[in-house]
């Protein structure tokens, strides 16, 4: 199953017997709550999910955005109406940070059935709703470990033997700027990969092939190990998302650079390359 639908696709289905469960993830790093813009509107029977709240657990020595006690997830998905054997899609302003997160846990967490809304809530052609939907609770029990993820052993161990790819903005991988950790750089040996490339002018991920392209290019190889970290676990679910399109597996580092970097004995690589 491919793990993004088109806003076309999500209209057909929504019309359908076996319509998905809408779940609204709007979030801006360091930016006001979403709420707000979720009951200006909002796909028919969207439920919004707070990413900081439900989406993750509280900030600490794991990072900002930890993974979430599976109980306290399981608990929130099914106040959303998630149910294990109902399609769910999930979508977000349009950068796609906020709805990877959800589709990775989602999926992490043994849903088998999660997209991802390509291009997020611009891409959207239909109606929007103001009305705030009462959903019937869901029955969905999270199941961790469905996908793979490492701790910060692991990340610095695939930067020397596999392939680590910093999913950040390229400037923040250099040292350039550091605007939320407490030190600038990136973990030795690991490669830059913006997330941002992985989408068009439009927001929406590019072809499995050229996605492929990218990858290759940075050292993907088909069957090797391919690790993904960001700031705290967010924007890397959009890297291993892009990588599923095209046809590779990558494994989060849920703690990312807020992790490492708070660890004053973790060592911190600084410039254009990964060492």
């Amino acid at each position: 199953m491919k793990p993004i639908i088109t806003a076309s696709a999500c209209l057909s289905e929504s019309a359908g017997p076996r319509p998905p469960v809408f779940l609204d993830v709007r979030w801006q790093l360091g930016g006001p709550n979403g709420r707000p813009d979720y009951e200006a509107g909002h796909l028919p029977g969207a439920v919004f999910v707070d990413l900081d709240t439900e989406l993750a657990g509280p900030p600490g020595s794991r990072g900002r955005h930890p993974l979430p006690d599976p109980e306290a997830f399981g608990a929130a998905m099914r106040r959303a109406g998630v149910r294990a054997d109902r399609p769910v899609v999930v979508y977000d302003g349009g950068q796609g940070w906020a709805a990877a997160r959800a589709w990775w846990l989602l999926r992490w967490a043994g849903h088998e059935d999660v997209r991802v809304l390509d291009g997020g809530l611009p891409a959207w052609t239909g109606e929007l709703s103001k009305e705030i939907p009462a959903p019937q609770e869901g029955d969905f029990r999270p199941r961790p470990g469905a996908l793979p993820v490492v701790d910060a052993d692991g990340a610095a161990a695939l930067a020397r033997t596999g392939l680590l790819l910093d999913a950040r903005a390229a400037e923040r991988y250099r040292g350039d700027v550091e605007p939320i950790d407490r030190v600038g750089g990136h973990i030795p040996g690991a490669v830059s990969a913006p997330t941002g490339e992985n989408v068009g002018a439009d927001g929406r991920y590019l072809p499995a092939e050229r996605l492929a392209e990218r990858f290759g290019a940075l050292g993907a190889r088909d069957g090797g190990e391919v690790g993904v970290y960001c700031g705290s676990g967010v924007s890397g679910a959009h890297q291993v998302l892009a990588l599923e399109i095209a046809g590779l597996r990558g494994v989060l580092y849920p703690g990312s650079w807020s992790e490492w970097s708070a660890d004053e004995h973790r060592p911190v690589a600084t410039g254009p390359d990964p060492q």
